[in-house]
């Protein structure tokens, strides 16, 4: 029997998608920045403030507070952290508002974070950063930042859709611009077509088509695949960053992957291998404070070497540093740990390259506009601030102030959009049929393909690629997806259907692991988080380039855009004490 298919209608003025650091963010500064009477509505896949990549970091927050460091420093080891592949008019906004947002953070949004005994904040040093730089509160940042920002939203007169699945980027007739974004009410399984005179897209990336990842499952970069579809250039798609120190606790635990987060080796924690010896320093001068690319790769290497199939990784130390000591000052890894029976403050535990975050995504300007008109983006579905890897501690940065940013520019824009926008129908109904598709077909097994693709990009796609191994790749993720549109889903109850948002989750991971691999394919050379061990070198600086994705009538293409070197160039630096002008020979 044919499903009755109906869409509910609803109108906003400002729609934000997500509810990590971007999102929340970008309602609060929006709410504040628009016409007295703007409607402004946050829609989220899960639990306001209680999904979203931001809850996760650990870690902390990068900013030029501390004794002797600067934005100009800041900027400039974002830039070499990046391979020269930032874009740099971003990178350096990031950087410079990166001070004003943490002090907006613990003075009007009333964060906590540790402090010196003299009061001032305490940086704590992360891999690749010439100064301690990293404010945070314990190793529980993330939580800290989420929920005093959940309390300032949940307070205000913003409207809250929850548990609504965005599936389709809307347009207009004639394509000139945004119309609104289709939902699935994942309580009823209705639809339902939100219209808006601006939306800012912060669903977060979520590499999880990696075997081992840190996100969340139900992270499936859903926003790009949904770009993707809407014909927007993505660029640097193949720059997926693996963390060194994923957790490994097993195959059958859903803690296999989450990160052990970068302030352990800052500290000075130890990489040993199956010998129980340090092997960093074979690869880099640095050792274990080298950037996450090079101590992934450095990982990935011995894992190779080592013929102990009961092995899968290698293994993180910390007891040389006193086990109280880390106990007390990472008590929230030492507990995780404990629950996943490892013991971190005085043992050795067990850790794998994990895919963490995507420096790849949608093209945007410093002020988070899109190519289409009525569209923003901010966070990890941005691409452009961090170039080929980002650096530890910049990541919930470049949310909360590309959040912050967007809110302010889309109440800044809505002044002059005096009126909603209709949709393109054909476009509506097209992004129904696609969700609908597994509804009307015999029932399969939908976790097995995506333990399928895990396997595939992992293999073909992962820390060390190659030309003909990522061809190989883009064959088994072609199969998996002909196996995916031939699966179906039993359609007796749309309410909180969870295999059918399986499928879901699949189609969107299937798309993106498809660019990811073409993007990789693309870049003949070695940046950051994307090596090819046929083309090593990174290539001459000066000659840099994004690889630029986009989808037209179904097909992925790939181009080259040189990188605009807009603040400096290689072999040029900045003055710490100088304007941003102001450049000198880098020693």
């Amino acid at each position: 029997m044919p499903l009755k298919i109906e869409i509910d209608r609803h109108d906003t003025d400002i729609l934000i998608l997500g509810s990590g650091g971007a999102g929340l963010f970008a309602a609060l500064h929006a709410q504040r920045s628009a016409p007295p009477g703007t409607r402004v509505t946050i829609a989220v896949k899960g639990l306001i403030g209680k999904c979203g990549c931001t809850r996760m970091v650990q870690g902390g927050y990068n900013v030029a507070l501390g004794r002797g460091d600067s934005v100009e420093r800041h900027f400039m080891d974002t830039i070499h952290g990046g391979k020269w592949l930032p874009d740099q008019d971003m990178a350096w906004r990031l950087c410079e508002q990166a001070v004003v947002r943490v002090r907006e953070l613990e003075n009007e949004v009333g964060c906590f974070f540790d402090r010196e005994a003299d009061g001032q904040l305490h940086h704590k040093a992360f891999a690749g950063q010439t100064a301690d730089r990293t404010v945070h509160k314990g190793d529980l940042t993330g939580i800290e930042i989420i929920n005093r920002l959940m309390e300032q939203v949940l307070s205000r007169p913003i409207e809250k859709l929850q548990e609504h699945r965005a599936i389709g980027l809307i347009p207009t007739a004639d394509g000139s611009a945004l119309a609104g974004v289709l939902f699935i009410d994942m309580r009823s399984g209705t639809f339902r077509f939100v219209r808006a005179k601006t939306v800012m897209m912060g669903t977060g990336g979520g590499p999880t088509m990696y075997k081992y990842h840190t996100p969340s499952g139900d992270k499936t970069m859903d926003g790009l695949a949904m770009a993707l579809r809407l014909g927007l250039p993505l660029r640097d798609m193949e720059m997926v960053q693996f963390h060194p120190t994923g957790l490994l606790a097993g195959e059958y635990t859903r803690m296999t992957g989450t990160v052990l987060e970068e302030g352990l080796r800052g500290a000075g924690g130890q990489l040993l291998n199956a010998r129980g010896d340090r092997f960093m320093f074979d690869y880099d001068p640095r050792g274990e404070r080298a950037t996450r690319d090079v101590v992934s790769r450095g990982i990935y290497a011995e894992m190779r070497k080592n013929n102990d199939p009961d092995q899968v990784g290698m293994f993180i130390s910390m007891a040389h540093l006193g086990p109280d000591n880390v106990r007390k000052k990472f008590n929230g890894m030492v507990k995780r740990c404990e629950d996943s029976g490892f013991d971190l403050a005085a043992g050795k535990v067990e850790v794998v390259p994990t895919a963490h975050y995507f420096m790849g995504g949608v093209v945007v300007d410093p002020d988070t506009r899109t190519a289409i008109e009525g569209l923003y983006v901010a966070g990890e579905d941005a691409g452009g601030a961090h170039g080929s890897n980002r650096l530890g501690g910049n990541g919930v940065a470049n949310s909360t102030v590309y959040g912050g940013v967007a809110g302010d520019v889309m109440g800044m824009d809505i002044r002059a959009m005096t009126s909603l926008r209709d949709p393109d129908e054909a476009v509506l109904a097209a992004e129904v049929d696609r969700a609908l598709r597994p509804l009307g077909k015999k029932p399969g097994h939908v976790l097995s393909l995506r333990s399928r693709l895990q396997e595939a990009m992992w293999e073909d796609v992962g820390v060390m690629r190659t030309g003909p191994g990522m061809e190989r790749g883009l064959k088994r993720i072609d199969e998996i997806r002909a196996e995916l549109l031939e699966t179906g889903v039993d359609a007796s109850n749309l309410a909180f259907n969870l295999t059918w948002h399986d499928w879901l989750n699949m189609a969107s991971l299937t798309e993106v692991s498809e660019v990811i691999t073409k993007a990789g394919i693309a870049r003949e050379n070695s940046r950051g988080a994307h090596f090819r061990e046929d083309f090593p070198e990174a290539g001459a600086l000066e000659e840099s380039y994004f690889t630029m994705a986009r989808q037209q009538n179904g097909v992925i293409e790939v181009e080259r855009s040189p990188v605009r070197f807009t603040i400096v160039r290689p072999g040029e630096t900045i003055l710490p004490e100088g304007e941003p002008e102001t450049l000198v020979a880098q020693a």
